[in-house]
């Protein structure tokens, strides 16, 4: 984590931004016991089917995305959050520009 975040007020959307065609990634947070991760992703754009070996939570800052896990469609939008549990196949599909923190807990 960059010194530049720590222990001031922070407006989480301005941390990252939208880029044509693309998936935009940005680590707030790296410790052995796990990381917190933001993203913007572009309408149309995700994530293919994997898996991950630890638990890990999604919350929506914007927009709207198809979360599927296990084959369970889920459609999250603007407050809205799921958590993808630890081995179990999962995909993301932006349906229109998307932002998330991603939240993995190594266990």
């Amino acid at each position: 984590m960059s010194e530049e975040l720590k222990a001031r007020v922070l407006r989480i959307e301005t941390l990252i931004e939208y880029q044509e065609e693309a998936v935009v990634s940005r680590e707030i947070i790296r410790k052995d016991t796990g990381t917190v991760t933001i993203f913007a992703f572009d309408k149309g754009e995700g994530l293919s089917e994997h898996t991950a070996p630890f638990d890990a939570m999604v919350q929506v800052m914007d927009g709207k995305a198809e979360i599927t896990i296990s084959g369970n469609k889920n459609i999250l939008e603007k407050g809205d959050m799921i958590i993808m549990p630890a081995n179990e196949p999962h995909s993301l599909h932006a349906l229109e520009k998307f932002k998330m923190i991603l939240t993995m807990i190594r266990s």
